[in-house]
């Protein structure tokens, strides 16, 4: 999108917006549209950002990459665990299921509500076009938006009021106000898409029905392209994560956030946004045209075009850097196996002397500054799981109750496969889901309440990760009772005794359930109880423990391999400490939910 007219005389340059700002970060592309542009500066921000970005983090990313092979290496070697999950794995991939009808927009200068076609893809892209035939013909969209990072708002005065807050005027300003569309025509049934760096979308539903079914769907198409890190098993994800942990406690920023949701070029552009924000506010909105609601729009159209830009950069450094990383996880792969024996044991041997040295700082800390809140924030995480999967359960039974009750009924076989296909589908139905999703939402403020006094800003992640969880659960459930009765239903029986084979393989599911979601309970809150307090922790014993890290560097740096390195011992140490008060406490806080249950309340099948 061009923006002359909004930054005409900001700039001095009459110069589409984005073509300017790909040269300013991004200062090795050169080519935009087939024009050769050359680099502009501008007090506004320095050039390269993007360059200095990457080259800031690859190195916490390549020693990552590196402490995630020997992680992976440790742990085939390591002592097997016991038998783990006993549903079936769903190999349907995660998605969103696509939602299609008509809407209005606000678009156009002057902004005026437009009918438009809309379509959710089952990836998480949003697109809209002018009408359905132009959807159905295969045509280009209007519009596009991948929807990482949005939030949707559904009530006309809270969107305004974001926009009060969004840019406020400047002290002495009283520039008069144009008429704003948005004041002039109520909106009955709004939908709006907010983003902190990019454009806002504006929607209108027909009736109250068709703006719920959108928002669930919108919403669903949030989380699944922001969770797509934390879904991945693969070692490079991982290492990503934590590279990206380590660069921002480099820079001074403990605690977790909001950040991390996306893929690994939108992670880095959320990274270098945030970094570069105050200089954006203080450089561009004095200077910045209109005022009220209008001088925000054209603020969020500027941060969209900054956005656009440092995402361009970040993804052509992040392909550029693939073929380093295939090549680096090879090496790593060959050089680390054969010495992983001994890594592990001087590993061993430096951690003990390291925890006898920072066991009095950290267990002090603990006292005074943890263990009087854990007990609370352990049990909320408890309670709000706990709430979700009871609520996965109910429906999962329901599904299969109504599988049987149409066996006994002597169904038309047209009519069965339909109820076996949306049975099949339930884990992708977000009105279905919405019963185990809100169980989450509803703890969102008191969870963050607890944990923002430790500098945790993720309460955002922890909702989508516990409703990722649900998810997951019910897919793995599905899967294994359509297996299951696929394997025990033949031709030969009648109704009667289909439904009864389908009532043994109903029991057999719970039980597996049960399992799954106790083992898949323990997981999630020990890992976000660590993602709350491990960086408080580590941000607490900065100055007094970790000054004291070089003495021990020696031996680590003798072994000559990235993957294992003294800052990496040192945290461990945190983490191993901070887990044994996290286990103490999941124990005690599910033994008195035990306790308190009432006789005949039990889940058990």
């Amino acid at each position: 999108m061009e923006l002359e007219h909004v930054f005409w005389g900001n700039f001095g340059v009459r110069i589409g917006i984005r073509k300017w700002l790909l040269c300013l970060f991004c200062p090795h592309l050169r080519q935009v549209g087939g024009d050769l542009i050359q680099p502009l500066h501008h007090p506004f921000v320095p050039a390269g950002q993007v360059d200095t970005l990457l080259r800031n983090f690859l190195p916490c990313y390549r020693g990552q990459l590196a402490a995630s092979v020997l992680w992976q290496i440790s742990r085939e070697l390591g002592p097997q665990e016991p038998a783990g999950c006993q549903l079936l794995h769903s190999k349907k991939l995660p998605r969103v299921r696509e939602h299609r009808g008509p809407l209005t927009q606000l678009q156009g200068h002057p902004p005026q509500w437009q009918p438009i076609f809309c379509v959710l893809r089952g990836d998480g892209r949003l697109e809209w076009f002018r009408h359905r035939e132009e959807y159905e013909n295969g045509d280009r969209p209007l519009g596009s938006v991948v929807l990482t990072g949005y939030t949707v708002l559904t009530s006309q005065s809270e969107y305004l009021h974001l926009l009060d807050t969004l840019c406020p005027e400047p002290s002495g300003h009283h520039a008069q106000e144009e008429p704003d569309p948005l004041l002039e025509m109520p909106v009955s049934f709004p939908l709006f898409l907010q983003h902190p760096f990019r454009r806002h979308l504006c929607f209108s539903a027909a009736t109250a029905e068709v703006q719920r079914a959108w928002r669930l769907a919108l919403q669903g198409g949030i989380r699944l392209r922001g969770t797509v890190l934390q879904r991945s098993q693969a070692p490079a994800a991982r290492a990503f994560l934590d590279a990206i942990r380590l660069y921002r406690q480099q820079q001074g920023h403990f605690g977790d956030d909001d950040v991390t949701l996306g893929s690994d070029a939108e992670v880095l552009t959320a990274v270098l946004m945030r970094e570069l924000l105050p200089a954006l506010r203080a450089q561009t909105l004095p200077g910045l045209r209109g005022a009220g609601r209008a001088r925000a729009w054209a603020w969020a159209k500027l941060l969209d075009a900054v956005h656009a830009a440092v995402l361009a950069g970040a993804s052509t450094g992040l392909r550029a850097f693939q073929p380093e990383k295939e090549e680096l996880l090879a090496a790593l792969e060959k050089t680390i196996r054969p010495d992983v024996d001994q890594m592990l044991k001087l590993r061993e041997r430096v951690l003990g002397r390291l925890q006898a040295n920072v066991q009095g700082p950290l267990e002090s800390c603990l006292r005074r500054k943890v263990d009087a809140q854990l007990p609370r924030v352990t049990q909320t995480l408890l309670s709000t799981v706990e709430a979700e999967l009871k609520a996965v359960q109910t429906l999962l039974t329901q599904g299969m109750d109504r599988l049987s009750r149409h066996l006994r009924g002597s169904p038309s076989s047209t009519r069965l496969r339909k109820e076996v296909y949306s049975f099949g589908e339930m884990p992708w139905d977000p009105e279905l889901m919405q019963t185990c999703y809100r169980e989450a939402e509803r703890s969102r403020g008191r969870l963050g309440q607890l944990a923002e006094p430790f500098g945790f800003f993720g309460t955002q992640s922890l909702v989508f990760g516990a409703q990722d969880l649900a998810q997951q659960l019910m897919a793995d459930a599905v899967a294994t009772f359509l297996q299951l009765a696929d394997q025990c239903l033949t031709t030969a029986l009648d109704c009667d005794q289909a439904a009864q084979q389908l009532e043994k393989v109903r029991g057999r599911v719970l039980k597996k359930f049960q399992s799954d979601s106790g083992s898949a309970r323990r997981r999630f809150i020990h890992g976000w109880l660590l993602c709350i307090f491990l960086p408080f922790v580590l941000s607490q014993l900065e100055l007094s423990c970790k000054a004291e890290l070089p003495e021990f560097e020696g031996d680590v740096l003798a072994v000559g391999s990235p993957a294992l390195t003294i800052e990496g011992i040192y945290e461990d140490v945190i983490r191993g400490v901070l887990l044994q008060r996290i286990n103490r406490d999941v124990e005690t806080e599910a033994q008195r939910g035990t306790c308190s249950r009432q006789p005949g309340s039990s889940t058990e099948v």
